[in-house]
């Protein structure tokens, strides 16, 4: 008896849509209003973080014995807007991510970068969206990666600012340490 013949299978690793059809119309702008507005919400969000008066809330962490001091500050007008900028804001992100991707659509650019990466903005970062949708709009329509690269800027200058934050916030603690006391 012999084994039948192996049917044929097709390759697992092979392009289901041909690179050739996967470029946009020549022309086709990849620069929606929507991409800049993604660009610009991170940025607004960081915002509220100096209407938080960062010295009570290191006077109360230091002076309170009860722990309720520390947790009142953090329910300050400039927290809460803080809290309430970062929350509207994702939803935002999102939104303007499939507005974004339907916008896309709809001038022609085939398979673009899809919106609903957007959703690791809650896991990991919003650039997962703006750095990918900007390699493949670079892919189908030659133009886009200015998307990455100020992605990529402000990235860097949150991290600049969250440093030098840091530094401030060391700085209040040790200027506040005599108000510590030890012992009953």
């Amino acid at each position: 008896m012999t084994d039948p013949a192996p049917s044929a299978q097709p390759d697992p690793y092979a392009r289901a849509t041909p690179a050739a059809e996967l470029t946009a119309p020549p022309g086709t702008d990849p620069s929606t209003p929507w991409i800049w507005a993604i660009l610009v919400i991170p940025i607004v969000q960081f915002l509220p973080i100096f209407l938080i008066d960062w010295n009570a809330f290191i006077v109360a962490s230091i002076t309170d014995t009860t722990g309720l001091g520390a947790t009142a500050a953090l329910f300050s007008p400039g927290y809460v807007v803080l809290i309430a900028v970062g929350w509207i804001g994702t939803a935002l992100l999102i939104w303007f991510a499939y507005l974004d991707w339907k916008e896309l659509k709809r001038r022609g650019v085939p398979q673009p970068f899809h919106w609903a990466w957007m959703f690791l903005v809650l896991a990991v970062s919003y650039a997962v969206y703006p750095i990918g949708r900007a390699v493949v709009a670079k892919r189908r329509t030659g133009r886009g990666l200015e998307v990455m690269w100020i992605t990529i800027a402000t990235l860097v200058a949150g991290l600049v600012a969250g440093v030098v934050l840091s530094i401030v916030l060391v700085q209040l603690v040790i200027a506040n340490l005599d108000l510590v006391t030890f012992g009953p």
